[in-house]
């Protein structure tokens, strides 16, 4: 009766027991539960060999459709001072990657064709972009198409684990124009009316007209690099790398992130005051080249403490209030 039932399929081969012969005798096993045969299923993926041919085919495929951006992009960072720091972004991906190596074999591997949609729009961008020769969408396709791969290939939880890597190659994209433009120029005002006050309150007469300061000896213009995106977009960068290195809380990584803007404008107008100073009381000449020059590094280096006090504030607070509790 058990034969025929199985022969004539009444009973799923899934549900019947699993059975050993010990001793001349047969004895149930129990089944194994579909949930864990996936699971068993996905961990072992991760022990059997990478077919290292279609990885070869898909990084050939991603170098012929981004080799010559990334060339456009290399002298990008030779030639713009406000992102002279993308040459550190590669290097900082290659260590955060293998910072997470024994979290990412832990993954299980669950390929997904969920992932298609994102490879699609990462392909999307990069033909609006090449039609439309924006450098932007062309370069930021590039962080869509890589998720988009990471996704099929191996699981969202490969996405989820490598986001902070993804979020830091978009610091190596110079922003666009039109972008950077809006944000430059209220820095530029703000950076002059604050420049006029302090400089007004140490007893020199201004005249403030925009990004224009007029003193005594002669104008001085407030330009793009002394308004403070400058040093914001480098000191910002450093910021992220800090807090990955030196802080654990997610909270105070982002305070650190956020607080390079208000450092960076800072640090320009004690620049710009200087400069201010110099031209009035000593000489226009050398204000305007050797100290606005000097002064520049001077003032990064002044943000890089200012951030480490930042930094040392959050630890101190976060100590008051486990004493407290």
């Amino acid at each position: 009766m058990h034969q025929t039932a199985m022969s004539s399929g009444l009973i799923p081969r899934a549900e019947l027991p699993a059975h050993n012969r010990n001793g001349g005798a047969l004895v149930e096993t129990p089944s194994t539960p579909p949930f864990e045969a996936e699971r068993d299923r996905a961990q072992t993926i991760i022990g059997r060999r990478f077919d290292w041919a279609a990885i070869a085919i898909l990084g050939a495929f991603l170098v012929y459709l981004y080799g010559h951006i990334a060339v456009k992009l290399a002298r990008d960072w030779r030639d713009l001072p406000d992102f002279s720091h993308g040459p550190l972004i590669p290097f900082f991906v290659a260590f955060l990657i293998w910072d997470k190596r024994h979290k990412l074999r832990s993954l299980p591997i669950v390929p997904s064709w969920s992932g298609l949609a994102l490879v699609a729009l990462g392909l999307f961008e990069l033909l609006l972009g090449v039609l439309g020769a924006d450098l932007f969408l062309e370069r930021t396709s590039f962080v869509v198409l890589v998720a988009g791969i990471v996704w099929t290939l191996l699981g969202r939880a490969f996405v989820r684990e490598l986001k902070f890597v993804l979020f830091v190659f978009l610091l190596a994209i110079p922003i666009p124009a039109v972008l950077f433009n809006q944000i430059t120029f209220p820095l530029q005002l703000q950076a002059s009316a604050l420049a006029s006050q302090i400089l007004q309150l140490l007893g020199v007469p201004v005249l403030q007209d925009g990004n224009i300061i007029q003193l005594p000896a002669m104008p001085l213009e407030v330009a793009e690099a002394c308004s403070g995106i400058r040093s914001l977009m480098s000191l910002f960068t450093v910021a992220v790398i800090y807090g990955y290195f030196l802080e654990r809380e997610n909270w105070k990584r982002v305070v650190l992130a956020f607080s390079a803007l208000p450092i960076a404008v800072a640090a320009n107008v004690a620049r710009i005051v200087g400069t201010g100073l110099c031209v009035q009381y000593w000489d226009p000449q050398k204000a305007l080249g050797f100290f606005h020059e000097f002064s520049g590094w001077l003032m990064f280096v002044v943000s890089l403490v200012c951030l480490y006090f930042v930094h040392l504030a959050m630890q101190l607070l976060s100590r008051a209030r486990r004493r407290t509790a």
